[in-house]
């Protein structure tokens, strides 16, 4: 069997050794700006002047300096359109905004996929778009960060993939987001417009060049000014395009060797190498019809050729420019062997079917036939069970054929109840879902001055809070912070003002009892970093060892053990975790009291472990898993266990904190 993880790790050292290869291309065009404009000074003013003329003060300095302001103008220019991040450039590609709440069938079928994927990464789920006017298979995810990253297929995707194809796709496309990749993509479009910039200035004194006659005299000698302009426009136009040259070729070996990295991952977070396999395939199958089973017609396709699941282009699929590796090879990659193309005719859904059923489908689960009849349930865990018993963390309810009308009660028996999968959808009962999950309606006094501080903005939206927090009830022993993750989209779409106003209005909801609560800390924490000012921006890294913030790390993992209701387990949970991390030191007088634990100390100190590099992150969130999942057992010891509702929303929370994946449980939470 293949090792996807080796595979992860020697993309993303070649992809590092390809962005270096980048910049230098960017000298050598500067070199080659300075070389080629010395030659001309040289031809066109030797014949004016006895011997070498000499270079004016500066020459080769306003040579440099005009160049780079010609790449670095461009490329500003180019990023600031791009500056609404993953949105700017779904919709340069011509893509449409699918609302959360659509019930067009195949858009609730990619919304529920995405939703899945979501969740069982733990990232906030992205916005959905689609390019309608592709009839090809592709799709892309962008976004300068993963909190507003978006994910675009084209309609070809839609009506040609079955579901679990469509799951690999989105698969591979959370990969790019995962792995930070979006970030690269749009600079890449961005530095490539810089470098065009030169050509197209090149272009300009061409045309200039060729309009004007010459007016010098005839005694006069050298060669007519015209004729110079055409000369250092010709010489800036092959410059500059030789530069596109280099791009391209640094930029395809980029994409390919992440295109590599998102197929494994792909496999890895479906656990079927069918599903991103069976979308290749079926690539493959259209490309013998019409040469290119993913071509984009959007004349701004080759621009955005590197961030594509498949080649956008006939031209490019081949050869040194191909942005992405041959389909046979990735193919070779992922079943290990040769295998053929598919069809890739489009899908009629059945007349009956109008809707995919509510709520999500079983990520990881396997295909689910909506063609025919299901005969029953599902084995498929519920919400609280899933987490720490599937690697992929499932949340999902139970499949049911799309012919068959997905009832409130199996619903409600899996965990979600329809009424919250709704509001957490629509735009309209968003927030107030929000609210609802920060009131507690156990404690009455309480819960009547949160009602009252929400009805001074809207006794409307008070009186929807309080049906949400009703229906809430029935998830009690679920986790709850993955229906606040399928409200991101739909919370999304607030402005920046109304974004502000939720956040103001939260914090009173949580002072309103004069205390904070873990759940409580919980959501705020995640409201805070998926929606607050700074929750596109990219974290800068600030430290490369966990043992500089070793008093953060006492913080974090004392919240975690302190949340064991048993002494015992909470020091067997510190150390547990300190086995992990033997650098730190960490011993039994470390852990913290729980009523020493203070969460504003604590939100600090995650905001510090999120100046982490990537590479150190893992290291604490294993430490995290190993402190969460422990309990004791009927004979006093202390074993492994699945995770409480509460402990698996904290875990959620830190990662979201610190901007890292949920992981998988059963790989971090091995006995010591």
């Amino acid at each position: 069997m293949m090792d996807f993880f080796e595979q992860q790790d020697h993309a993303h050292r070649q992809s590092r050794k390809l962005l270096f290869l980048f910049f230098l291309a960017v000298i050598a065009i500067l070199i080659a700006v300075n070389v080629s404009l010395a030659l001309i000074w040289k031809w066109a003013f030797a014949l004016r002047t006895q011997g070498h003329p000499g270079y004016p003060t500066g020459f080769f300095f306003v040579n440099t300096a005009v160049t780079l302001l010609f790449i670095g103008g461009g490329t500003l220019f180019e990023t600031f359109r791009l500056r609404d991040g993953g949105d700017a450039v779904a919709q340069m590609a011509g893509g449409r905004l699918v609302m959360p709440s659509s019930t067009d069938v195949k858009e609730r079928r990619l919304l529920n996929i995405v939703e899945e994927m979501a969740l069982a990464s733990g990232i906030a789920c992205p916005r959905v778009y689609v390019l309608d006017r592709e009839d090809a298979i592709n799709a892309f995810a962008a976004g300068y960060h993963q909190n507003e990253a978006v994910v675009a297929v084209t309609q070809g995707s839609l009506t040609r993939l079955t579901r679990d194809e469509l799951q690999g796709v989105i698969g591979h496309e959370f990969s790019h987001i995962l792995n930070g990749d979006m970030r690269m993509n749009i600079k890449l479009i961005g530095i490539l417009f810089g470098i065009q910039m030169i050509a197209g200035f090149g272009q300009e004194l061409m045309y200039w060049g060729s309009r004007f006659g010459s007016s010098r005299d005839r005694n006069e000698k050298g060669p007519p000014i015209q004729l110079v302009l055409l000369a250092v426009g010709a010489a800036l136009f092959v410059i500059g395009y030789v530069g596109i040259f280099f791009g391209r070729l640094i930029k395809s070996a980029v994409s390919r060797q992440r295109e590599f990295l998102a197929d494994a991952s792909a496999v890895q977070f479906t656990r079927n190498p069918e599903t991103i396999g069976g979308a290749l395939r079926k690539i493959g199958g259209l490309t013998m019809l019409n040469q290119c089973g993913s071509r984009i017609t959007n004349p701004r396709a080759e621009q955005m050729s590197h961030m594509f699941l498949g080649a956008a282009r006939a031209n490019l699929m081949d050869g040194l420019f191909a942005t992405h590796p041959p389909l046979k090879e990735r193919l070779q990659r992922v079943y290990g062997r040769n295998v053929e193309f598919l069809d890739a005719s489009e899908i009629i859904d059945p007349p009956e079917q109008t809707a995919e059923p509510e709520g999500m489908l079983g990520f990881g689960a396997g295909h689910v036939n909506t063609h025919s009849q299901t005969s029953g349930a599902q084995t498929n865990a519920s919400l609280n069970a899933g987490f720490g018993q599937h690697g992929g963390l499932s949340f999902q309810v139970t499949p049911v054929a799309a012919v068959n009308p997905v009832t409130t009660a199996v619903l409600k028996a899996r965990g979600i109840d329809p009424a919250i999968l709704r509001a957490a959808r629509d735009p309209r009962f968003a927030d107030a879902l929000v609210f609802a999950l920060l009131c507690d309606p156990t404690q009455e006094q309480d819960y009547q001055t949160q009602l009252a501080l929400i009805a001074r903005i809207s006794r409307e939206k008070a009186a929807q809070t309080d049906q949400l927090v009703h229906h809430l009830d029935t998830m009690q022993a679920s986790p709850r912070l993955p229906v606040l993750d399928l409200a991101m989209p739909a919370l999304k779409q607030l402005s920046t003002e109304s974004r502000a106003d939720l956040l103001s209005l939260c914090a009173k909801l949580i002072a309103a009892d004069q205390r904070m609560s873990q759940s409580e800390f919980v959501l705020q924490t995640v409201l805070e970093r998926r929606l607050g000012p700074q929750s596109g921006r990219l974290v800068k890294v600030r430290y490369n060892d966990l043992t500089a913030l070793k008093s953060e790390v006492v913080q974090i993992l004392s919240l975690v053990a302190s949340s064991h209701s048993d002494d015992q387990v909470a020091t067997v949970a510190l150390m547990r975790a300190a086995l992990l991390l033997p650098d730190l030191g960490l011993h039994e007088g470390d852990l913290l009291a729980s009523s020493d634990v203070d969460f504003f100390v604590v939100r600090q100190a995650l905001e510090k472990l999120n100046q982490l590099a990537p590479l150190v992150k893992p290291f604490l969130i294993k430490a995290v898993m190993a402190a969460a999942s422990v309990a004791p057992s009927t004979l006093g010891a202390v074993q492994d266990t699945a995770m409480a509702a509460s402990m698996i929303d904290l875990v959620r929370a830190i990662c979201a904190a610190i901007d890292a994946p949920v992981p998988e449980v059963n790989a971090l939470a091995s006995p010591y």
